[in-house]
Order: structure tokens, then C-alpha cells, then sequence
């Protein structure tokens, strides 16, 4: 098995927020558990498609992709580690499930303001096929332990 890219988490807010138990075992201990599986059959590189929240976490979502990341840096410091693990930030991919643009689009067809959660905030976008680049570029370039943004 060359490269293991873990993509399965629960990454909306309100999701998390609502169930944050859940949350904590999908997000942490499923990561750690797959990390386990891909070190136990000698996976070449184990990528953990993250996120920016994980950055300074303000909330339960942001705080489990964090504590998923440090996870994966103590298995990259262990001794008897067969697998480099790597990870990889970023937010707002355009197109993808759970991308802020639709619901931008809804509140402006609905003559409402565009929902922020800062007025300082800015927001970053980037398409699939460079969200894409991203991870596989992450997992070529990691020596083990890297959070990639």
C-alpha cells in the first residue's frame, strides 16, 4: 500500500457542536485507529486532510481535526513508525460539499446580508483541482510529523 489519504471526518461546525462526543470518537480516535491500520501494513505515507480551524480551535469541530493532527504527530515520532504521516490545512474548497459559496448565493438572492462569524474575517478560496494538488503534493513532500497549509 503506497499512500493512505484519510479524508473520512465529521468537519461541519454545527454538526460537531450538536454531537461533539461523536465528534471527539470520529474525528480523534477514527483517525487514530485508521493511522494504526496504515502503520500495521506498512502504508508508504498516511495523509490527514485537516483543517483550517485546526489553526487556533474556537470550537469542538476545530479542536477534534487538531487533536486528530497531534495524533498523528506522536505516531510520525515513534521509533518503530513504518508510515511518514502528514497533514494538510485549508477551508473553503469551492464546489465541494459543505463550501460556503451556495449559501453566500441564497443570502444574496434573499436580499439578506452575507453571514460572517468575524466583521474582520477573510476568507480564502481555492478550487477542487488545487485542494486536490494540495494533498497529493503533502503527501510527496512530507517527511513525517508536517502540517501542510
Amino acid at each position: 500500500m503506497e499512500t493512505v489519504y484519510h479524508a473520512a471526518a465529521y468537519k461541519h461546525v454545527p454538526l460537531v457542536e450538536s454531537n461533539s462526543a461523536q465528534g471527539i470518537i470520529n474525528n480523534v480516535y477514527g483517525t487514530l485507529t485508521a493511522a494504526r491500520a496504515a502503520n500495521h501494513c506498512r502504508a508508504k505515507t498516511f495523509v490527514l486532510i485537516s483543517t483550517d480551524k485546526a489553526v487556533r480551535p474556537t470550537n469542538v469541530m476545530g479542536a477534534t481535526k487538531r487533536s486528530a493532527e497531534l495524533v498523528l504527530q506522536a505516531l510520525a515520532a515513534q521509533p518503530d513508525t513504518h508510515t511518514r504521516f502528514v497533514m494538510v490545512r485549508f477551508g473553503n474548497v469551492l464546489g465541494s460539499n459543505g463550501s460556503v459559496v451556495p449559501r453566500f448565493r441564497k443570502q444574496i438572492a434573499d436580499g439578506k446580508p452575507i453571514t460572517l462569524t468575524h466583521p474582520d474575517i477573510t476568507r480564502y478560496f481555492m478550487s477542487i483541482p488545487e485542494a486536490s494538488r494540495l494533498v497529493i503534493q503533502a503527501g510527496a513532500m512530507g517527511q513525517g510529523g508536517e502540517v501542510f497549509c
